[in-house]
Parts: structure tokens; sequence; C-alpha cells
């Protein structure tokens, strides 16, 4: 039998194109601007991400991401720390739009940008940070709570410094990978995230990169971070790696609708392309959870139930 590390390495250099592609200054290509007016000339599609339109192979198959969290059937672990965040702003690179979301990507050859405490052994540095979203503030969320879903999700990708050598390296083995995820809210504006929706223009057409400098990605994190859900689970994109250990904020953030509504404004086509489509709905369908256990940091019962206006998942 191939093993899952054979059989998905010829797609690791693929994968650092998608996922990771180390920023360097010279690496910064020019953008060329959208012709707004040209852009709402042409048809603009709205459809699922053509990466999810047709099968898929699945390295692994059993612990895959993402999932629905039953709140009451998680587990309490009394053993699982605090998360203990260390990020240098001075780490951000540049943003890049990849055709499926867009990257804010930082500087992870040294430990100035880490994650450590909470489920993990070791220590994790920050490599990049990205978003996934619907077309409707109804859906976008990968991960659910009780099937409820949030109109927008961010996961802070991180990989483990202290067992592998490279990004490359960890995201093909086993405790590789940890990925901070919090759920987006539509409520009042969000000032942390403002400077970064004002740089989204630049990178409309898949394939831009724009040069991102300063931003520090923990005001992007909920005010308590004490309180999340933690299982083992797999990379929501190609190659769909089972090396990551999850990290699901209780809290969520809020954003504002205006905001939200420049994500959905960026394509997820180049601008060569003669049809453009909206980048939006770029999340993958959730996979069973087939015998996993799902921990919590807190005692479930004890916590506030949702509102009574919160929706459930049709």
């Amino acid at each position: 039998m191939v093993t899952l590390t054979a059989a998905v390495r010829p797609l690791v250099p693929h994968l650092r194109r998608q996922l990771v592609r180390h920023g360097q200054s010279h690496r910064i290509t020019p953008v060329r601007r959208c012709n707004l007016t040209a852009c709402s000339s042409k048809y603009v599609l709205s459809p699922m991400h053509p990466m999810w339109q047709g099968p898929l192979a699945v390295p692994g198959g059993d612990r895959q991401s993402p999932i629905d969290i039953v709140v009451r059937k998680s587990i309490f672990d009394g053993e699982l720390k605090p998360l203990v965040t260390s990020y240098d702003p001075h780490t951000c690179q540049q943003i890049w739009n990849n055709g499926y979301s867009f990257l804010v990507e930082y500087d992870d050859t040294t430990d100035k940008s880490t994650l450590k405490g909470g489920p993990l052994k070791d220590k994790f540095r920050l490599c990049q940070f990205h978003f996934h979203w619907g077309e409707t503030n109804a859906w976008g969320s990968e991960h659910t709570l009780d099937r409820k879903l949030f109109p927008a999700e961010l996961h802070l990708v991180h990989w483990n410094s202290d067992k592998y050598s490279l990004f490359e390296e960890a995201v093909m083995e086993d405790n590789g990978l940890a990925v901070i995820g919090v759920f987006l809210k539509v409520g009042k504006r969000h000032e942390g995230l403002q400077k970064l929706v004002d740089a989204l223009p630049a990178i409309r057409h898949k394939d831009s990169v724009v040069e991102f400098n300063r931003f520090d990605p923990a005001c992007l994190l909920p005010t308590n971070t004490d309180n999340y859900w933690t299982y083992h689970g797999s990379l929501t994109t190609p190659p769909l790696t089972e090396s990551v250990t999850w990290i699901i904020m209780r809290q969520h953030i809020e954003v504002s609708h205006d905001q939200l509504a420049v994500f959905r404004s960026l394509l997820f086509t180049s601008a060569e392309e003669e049809v453009q489509r909206s980048m939006v709905n770029n999340f993958r369908v959730q996979q069973p959870l087939r015998g996993r256990t799902v921990r919590s940091s807190f005692i479930p019962f004890l916590q506030e139930a949702p509102a009574e206006h919160d929706e459930p998942m049709p």
C-alpha cells in the first residue's frame, strides 16, 4: 500500500503555491488594477469554486475537515491549556489572490510569530491566514456549531517548527500543522480588519500580489481565546493531508456587511479571462466525524446557549 507521504509528496510544490508561497520583496509583481466599468460589463458568475465541482481523490479519509461541532457531544478536557500567541506584525509580507481565497502571508523563517499552548505540545510558526465566505450572509463558514452556519470563517495556519524544518515537511506529517478557526458574524465594523479590507481591491484578480506590511493578526482573534474546541483533521483544500490540529474558537468576531461585501468583490479569475467569476462560496463541504473526539476547553452545558434568533443550518 502506498503511504500517505509517498502519494501526496508530488503535490507539495503545488500546495506551496496554493497555501504558503513565502513572500520575498522581489516576488511582488506589479498589479494591473481592475477597470471596474469593464469588469462589470462582463457576465459575472458565482458558482462553487471549480475545485469542488468534480470528484477529488482524498488521501487517508478518516480524519477529514471541516466538520459540524455538536456542542453537547464535545468532551471537556481539563488538561487543555490557554492558547499563547506571539505575533510580530513586522513579519507580515504580502497579500495574494490565489484564485480560491486571498492569503495574507508572513515570514516564517524564524520564530518571530508563533503559537503555543492549547492542545499543542510544540511551538508552531504562523505562515499565513485566509478566509472562507459565502455569497450571502446566510452561509460561508466551513465548520458549523450544532449545524449553525456563519457568513465567513478565518483560518490562521501554523506549522510545527519544533519537529520540522520546513512547511513542506510539516504539511505531510502527523502533528505538522495547527490552524486556528474563528467564525465571523455580521454586526459592527471591525476596526482591525479595515486595513486589510482597504488593500483588497488591489488583488481583485487571480494571481495578483501586493506588498502588505505590519499587520498584527492578533487583532482578528476574539477577546476570549481560552474557550475553544479542538480535534484532529485535515486541510480543507488539496492535498487534504490529515496533518492538522484544529482549534476552533467558541467566541466569534463581528464584521460589517460592507466589509464582507469587499471580500465578495474579489474574483476567482485572472484579468485576462473573458468570463469573470465572483469569489464566493469558497468553502469545502462538511466531512463525517468517523469516530473522532471533539474536545473542549470549557464545560459546554455551563456556557451560554446560542441566541434564539440564530437560525439552524438547513
